[in-house]
């Protein structure tokens, strides 16, 4: 193989546990469900856009992982062109790929043999059924896939989104990657240097942008939130041809929790997600209150691991498919979704999540996808970089926002319209905040004025204690002040309170109960409509917590069950055994 230009040949370090080496045991193990075959120097191993790739562990030899390699074909020497940049260099006992290979993506680099060996390979299937079956092998890949995604997407490998920054399409894009944890990077038409090289080795013209590029074949011109979930592997089926038991709408805690617990029974399992799994609680940089996690977990990986669940239950995932209506037809639900075909099932949960209230300022929206946010995930931190940032909001949104954009080095100022940080923010958070150097708080404040030629450049913020209108500047401006509930779609579906949330169990003590034909009462979070159920923050008193969500998401199965018992086998035999006469009230709570 030629040599890439600027490569070196030294062994990527092992960091925060991406590159752990396989003992002897770990690889006599994988092997028995793989094949030990020599490589020549030169051959592609993993082709970057590539779906089903194999899983290699390196037994001799050096292997390169690589981004803008061009192969000829399988086991064919690679193409070098000036573009091509080594990223990773492995030796014998090491493992290739990344989160990709077992969430059924496509790859995002390519690998390469820099010289003659010999590897372990196994299928993508048989990795997989490894990773899920055996606890010790499993978790080490698993932790080390999971470390190796957070560092693709810091360092902006993975596909090219090719368009202007300024361009809505292109911030839609970013957005959507960002949001589904996609390694990415923007390649910029304005001041990205390599963007015409793409341009013309892709053949992309002006009118097909943005573009996403992802391999030396693969292009997508311009395309909606639904082809990209598609080409990322995010989306299982477009139409549904059967029925499920359950379908989950929504796909935050509660709605994961949901999907896992009930096809762990044994229930066939539908979910949808309108835009990114994971929902907001997908954003946070660091939960640290999640049971059982006292080093705190992020919500990317507390989501990435629960969609690794799902997959092992067969849980039909899709993303990118907003829910238009829902309505109960014939006994089934039938719901209809935009950018996918109509689904049918005998039960559903609603789980959709609530979204970020916006600040009314005037020009505000000018600036948003550009300079103001609505999450502070590893891709706006990225965009910040030691720039000016400003955080709006009381909560513990906020305040994890305020620590992680911080912990970048930005200096970074959180607004807070209270006069107390710990009225609406957990107290260890406000501790951290009040001690770290590089968070300056200003409390009983609201921002009343943005001001910027393209990009946010200055922010007016009213400190009502003095009456006084202050200008600072701020490049970025991220907004966590409360949310509303995605429930537009449901009105006139079912009931909802007057700010919109769910209405379920109890709180419909006044309505008919519209169960009599069920014989039975409407169980906790149930609503009005008959085997319709809600969990998380879209329900009515629900608590606005991660830990809270999962555990609505995992009881409401069991009502779950309840209902379709019932259907199935009518009221008079729900906890009945065989020879048994029904107990007084059988079917109520």
């Amino acid at each position: 193989m030629e040599p890439i230009a600027g490569s070196t040949m030294t062994e990527t370090p092992d960091v925060s546990g991406a590159y752990p080496r396989l003992g002897q045991a770990q690889i006599e193990l994988l092997g028995r469900a793989g094949t030990v075959r020599v490589v020549s120097a030169g051959e592609v191993l993993i082709q970057e856009g590539d779906f089903d790739t194999d899983f290699f562990v390196i037994l001799q030899g050096t292997v390169l992982v690589v981004e803008g390699l061009h192969a000829a074909g399988s086991r064919q020497p690679a193409e070098v062109d000036p573009g091509t940049r080594i990223l990773e260099v492995h030796r014998p006992g090491r493992f290739l790929g990344e989160l990709g290979l077992v969430e059924g993506q496509p790859a995002f680099l390519s690998t390469v043999s820099a010289e003659a060996g010999e590897v372990l390979q196994i299928s993508g299937d048989d990795l997989r059924r490894v990773v899920l079956t055996d606890a010790e092998v499993g978790e080490t890949i698993l932790r080390a896939y999971l470390q190796r995604r957070i560092l693709l997407i810091s360092s902006g490998a993975g596909i090219r989104i090719v368009g202007s920054r300024f361009s809505r399409d292109t911030v839609r894009l970013l957005e959507f990657a960002a949001a589904n944890r996609l390694p990415h990077r923007l390649v910029d038409l304005e001041n990205d240097e390599q963007a015409e090289a793409i341009l013309d080795r892709a053949g992309i013209l002006a009118n097909d942008l943005p573009a996403v590029v992802l391999g030396a074949s693969r292009v997508l011109r311009n395309p909606s939130n639904a082809d990209l979930a598609v080409a990322m592997g995010l989306r299982a089926v477009k139409e549904h041809s059967a029925s499920y038991d359950l379908m989950v709408i929504g796909a935050g805690p509660s709605g994961l929790a949901a999907a896992v617990y009930a096809a762990s029974d044994g229930l066939s399992v539908l979910l949808k997600e309108g835009h990114a799994i994971g929902g907001q609680a997908g954003t946070s940089p660091r939960i640290e209150n999640f049971l059982g996690f006292p080093a705190g977990i992020s919500g990317g990986e507390l989501t990435e691991r629960a969609i690794i669940q799902a997959r092992k239950f067969r849980v039909q995932i899709n993303v990118a498919c907003r829910a238009r209506t829902i309505e109960l037809r014939d006994g089934e639900f039938r719901a209809e979704f935009h950018e996918s075909g109509p689904a049918t099932s005998r039960a559903a949960l609603l789980a959709t999540g609530v979204r970020y209230r916006r600040l009314p300022v005037p020009g505000l929206e000018e600036f948003e996808g550009i300079s103001v946010f609505y999450a502070a995930t590893v891709h706006e931190a990225r965009l910040c970089g030691l720039q000016p940032v400003t955080v709006v909001g009381g909560g513990n949104s906020a305040g994890q926002a305020a620590l992680f954009l911080a912990g970048t080095a930005a200096p970074v100022r959180l607004v807070v319209r209270g006069a107390d940080l710990r009225a609406g923010m957990s107290g260890y958070l406000a501790e951290r905040i009040e001690e770290h150097p590089g968070i300056e708080v200003l409390l009983g404040a609201n921002i009343v004025g943005v001001d910027g030629s393209g990009v946010l450049e200055r922010i007016v913020v009213d400190l009502g204690a003095t009456g006084e209108q202050r200008i600072f500047d701020s490049r970025y401006l991220f907004i966590f002040i409360g949310a509303k509930p995605h429930t537009e779609w449901l009105q006139g579906t079912l009931a909802l309170d007057s700010d919109g949330f769910v209405l379920t169990g109890a709180d419909l003590e006044d309505l008919p109960p519209g169960f009599s034909h069920l014989g039975r009462r409407r169980l906790p979070l149930e609503t009005s409509v008959p085997g319709m159920f809600a969990a998380g923050d879209v329900r009515h008193g629900s608590v606005k917590r991660v830990t809270a969500a999962a555990g609505e998401g995992s009881t409401a199965v069991a009502m779950i069950h309840e209902h379709l018992r019932l259907l199935r086998d009518g009221p008079a035999r729900v906890g009945v055994r065989d020879g048994e006469r029904p107990a007084q009230g059988a079917g109520r709570l």
